[in-house]
């Protein structure tokens, strides 16, 4: 996955609707995918019996319900009933994602679907289909970026297993990826893929490290690394709004559409030099992979649904007294309003600070 950082997929929820805008074929296959998951999950008390799983496999298969159980109490995170069940099979066809952007604008290409409605990406149970979409669309004259997604959120329509790439990892990741989906399953808003991302991303990482001082206590190796990968996030996320502000300005410019394609180059080969001094500062391997295929616009937006509005989440959740129960309060009576939300957000919290 780009950055280093798990994405986490929301598949599109699996309504077989023929409508205009509405890709059927699509949403068989992910139907497909989505049911054959769903059917080979076995319950954790039955596979905590078998041998095919490692003893630290099975410690992080029982840590599983404890992250689940401190989301809900602690954080306000809504109750379900998913991950009672666990996909043991080693899914090599991973969950694949497609984005796609013109070359010239910093814009997303976007798929309607019913219920979810717009979607920043389409999501694939095999790489071969993958790569047909993909190449649809590299036809069209667009940047085309596949990236993988080891875990999902039906957004609460279904009861989410958990899936073997998920114990196989460290427990600060599987707590991370964890929190972050049960925030997609708390709030979900229609066509706001950047505030649903960015907000999950934060409940994630702060909501992981809380939950590791917790159990492990605040001089552990595990949690002083979850404060680590906070401080990488800051950074990282103030270097990529840097990257994109520069390809906005360039784009925004009156210059021809070859010239913008020569100009970006410039840009994107700085930028990865720029990065490269960034690593230093650096404390985890989280963005390790950053940039190592190159960058285009479909890349740098797909890190960008993630990364980009960090801070301006962290900047509510300390106006919010660092409670993430009083920060989705927040958002849920900001969301009841018209408009986009990150640019409410925004407007918030300029008034906050124009007020101390």
């Amino acid at each position: 996955m780009t950055a280093g950082t798990k994405k986490i997929l929301e598949l599109s929820i699996i309504i077989l609707v023929v409508c205009s805008g509405c890709r059927f074929t699509y949403l068989l296959h992910a139907a497909a995918g989505q049911f054959q998951l769903l059917r080979g999950s076995i319950s954790v008390e039955e596979a905590l019996k078998r041998s095919s799983l490692s003893p630290e496999q099975k410690d992080r298969l029982r840590l599983v319900e404890r992250i689940k159980e401190f989301g809900e109490s602690e954080l306000g995170l809504r109750k379900t009933q998913n991950y009672q069940k666990i996909y043991l099979k080693n899914r090599e066809h991973q969950i694949y994602t497609v984005s796609a952007s013109p070359k010239d604008r910093l814009a997303r290409m976007s798929w309607w679907f019913p219920v979810v409605g717009e979607m920043p990406y389409l999501g694939f149970f095999d790489l071969e289909s993958a790569r047909a979409e993909k190449e649809e669309l590299v036809k069209k004259d667009l940047d085309v970026i596949i990236g993988v997604s080891d875990a999902y959120s039906t957004l609460g329509w279904f009861k989410d297993p958990v899936t073997m790439t998920l114990i196989k990892g460290s427990e600060a990741y599987l707590a991370e990826t964890i929190l972050h989906e049960m925030t997609h399953t708390t709030l979900y808003l229609k066509d706001q893929g950047e505030f649903n991302e960015g907000l999950a991303v934060l409940v994630g990482k702060i909501g992981a490290l809380r939950f590791l001082e917790k159990t492990y206590g605040s001089s552990h190796p595990l949690t002083i690394n979850g404060q680590q990968n906070i401080e990488d996030e800051r950074l990282f996320s103030a270097y990529l709004v840097c990257v994109l502000k520069r390809l906005e300005c360039l784009y925004s410019s009156l210059i021809s559409y070859q010239e913008k394609l020569a100009q970006r180059e410039k840009i994107f080969a700085g930028s990865l030099e720029e990065f490269e001094r960034l690593k230093g500062r650096l404390q985890t391997l989280r963005f390790k992979h950053f940039g190592g295929a190159g960058l285009n616009n479909a890349y740098l937006l797909s890190i960008g649904l993630y990364h980009r509005h960090f801070h301006l989440f962290e900047a509510v959740l300390n106006e919010k007294r660092n409670s993430i129960r009083q920060m989705l309060a927040f958002f849920q009576d900001l969301a009841k309003e018209k408009g986009d939300i990150l640019e409410r957000t925004s407007a918030w919290i300029k008034r906050q600070k124009s007020t101390e």
